[in-house]
């Protein structure tokens, strides 16, 4: 049985347009960059740099009667073409696109970086000081070519048999494997193609000079490693039957060695990540002053070859299909350029505003240095107080730096709930964090501090919180558990 019905649905969708332009908040300063440079490339309408000489009059193109024979389905109407919406003329100057911190030595700036040796092509490079045969090689490079970053072998060897026979054809065995592996083993940096954390640290101190304190170390991670890592050391005391003193310098030792050796591949060699700040803020006279990178405010303009085009077309008499497809083709063109030119202002005025909100709603912040002067904020805040839509506000947050004279910062760690202390007045989550991790630091180490104790201190210094939010703040800052804290 058939049935019909009609049915009424209200639904918002962004443009496209909007969408794009959603995605041009979003970038940061660098990949901002890399973006602009692909639309400069995609769209040959579009050209950087200062335009040389304004070509038309304001007026040129509003006589549009030389179009009036396009408009049939396929063409396109002439008043859609408006040529000084497209051309930078005086009164506007750059589409005000220049921030104060920018200057043209700005513009094809670009950071050095040394040539790098990849950390698995290092250990090759060792591995060619062992004499092997061809097929120990081949299962050498096989067995670097499966350690991680963190400078493990996370797979076992029946694994590794399996794969060196399905995609190198080389057919083995687990005992030949685990020889070379060995050989793996002896390459620096020290504890590199271990299976484990235990073995790790194991093949670390093996590696070190022998030494009572280091062969305690050895036996404590062979036999009692458990023990170890839940900090059982009454029991290892008992155990080895050894001094508090002797038990703490065996411990020192272990905490010496390094649980990522792939970590510690020297950092000149690695490929380095810089944060370019999207904003500065300066203080000048006592007063706060902000300014946008200038590499978010390039300078851009239609091209003036495109602008030919149309005045060419319009000079023509006979006007065949052919140049009515250029025509189109030029149009949509410039459509492109000109709404990319818009974005680009709208995404300058964008970050600025909501920049400038938070500078001005974390003031003494901004003056001081100070991180418990960071007042509450969340994102409905300065959403409210520059008229943009949250998402809007997270998009700047998230992926944003800002150089202050504290150092560079990630935007979204201004951001914090609020909670109320004894006086009943509002205070940041961070700057009870704060409190919290002083008194951690500050703690007697034998005898660490548990979560309700915690918050009996915090408690007294006028924050009245619960054990269980001191544990999810604990959490949030990395730190472990009272037990983990202990220290000999």
């Amino acid at each position: 049985m058939l049935k019909h019905s009609l049915q009424f649905k209200l639904s918002q969708k962004l443009s496209p347009q909007q969408i794009q332009l959603m995605k041009l908040i979003q970038l940061p300063t660098q990949a901002f960059e890399q973006r602009l440079k692909e639309e400069l490339v995609e769209n040959p309408a579009l050209e950087s740099g200062k335009e040389e000489e304004e070509l038309y009059e304001k007026d040129e193109f509003d006589n549009n009667d030389d179009y009036d024979e396009f408009d049939d389905n396929e063409s396109i109407d002439a008043d859609e073409i408006n040529i000084d919406e497209y051309l930078s003329d005086d009164e506007t100057p750059d589409y005000k696109l220049q921030a104060n911190n920018y200057s043209d030595d700005d513009d094809d700036r670009e950071t050095p970086f040394a040539a790098q040796t990849s950390f698995h092509q290092d250990l090759i490079n060792q591995l060619n000081t062992f004499i092997l045969s061809d097929e120990e090689h081949d299962i050498a490079e096989f067995l670097i070519g499966s350690i991680d970053d963190d400078g493990y072998l996370r797979r076992s060897i029946q694994d590794v048999v399996d794969d060196l026979a399905f995609t190198q054809g080389i057919y083995t065995d687990e005992k030949t494997v685990e020889k070379i592996l060995h050989i793996v083993h002896e390459l620096e940096p020290a504890g590199v193609g271990a299976r484990d954390l235990q073995e790790c640290l194991l093949l670390q101190l093996k590696h070190k000079t022998p030494t009572e304190s280091v062969e305690l170390a050895t036996e404590i991670i062979e036999n009692q490693f458990e023990a170890f890592t839940k900090k059982h050391y009454e029991k290892l005391l008992q155990k080895y039957d050894v001094s508090q003193e002797r038990l703490k310098k065996a411990i020192e030792e272990v905490e010496k060695l390094n649980p990522k050796p792939g970590g510690s591949f020297d950092s000149s060699s690695r490929v380095v990540e810089q944060i370019v700040p999207d904003f500065t803020i300066r203080i000048v006279d006592g007063e706060l002053e902000l300014s946008l990178n200038g590499r978010n405010a390039p300078l851009l303009h239609v091209s003036k070859d495109y602008q030919d085009m149309l005045q060419t077309y319009k000079d023509s008499r006979d006007k065949s299909n052919a140049q009515k497809d250029a025509v189109q083709f030029i149009k949509q063109k410039l459509d492109s350029a000109k709404w990319f030119i818009d974005a680009i202002k709208q995404r300058q005025e964008t970050l600025y505003v909501t920049m400038n909100a938070i500078m001005h709603f974390q003031q003494e912040y901004f003056l001081d240095g100070e991180e418990t002067k960071l007042k509450p904020m969340i994102l409905k805040d300065i959403a409210d107080m520059i008229g943009l839509d949250i998402s809007t506000i997270s998009r700047v947050a998230n992926s944003k730096y800002v150089d202050t004279p504290y150092g560079t910062k990630l935007i979204k760690e201004f951001f914090s709930e609020a909670m109320k202390n004894d006086q009943g007045e509002d205070v940041s989550t961070l700057e009870i964090k704060k409190i919290l991790k002083t008194v951690i630091e500050e703690e007697d180490k034998s005898k660490p501090l548990p979560d309700d104790q915690l918050a009996e201190i915090l408690k007294e210094k006028g924050y009245p919180i619960a054990r269980r939010t001191v544990a999810k703040y604990r959490e949030q800052m990395e730190i472990p558990v009272a037990r983990m804290r202990k220290k000999i």
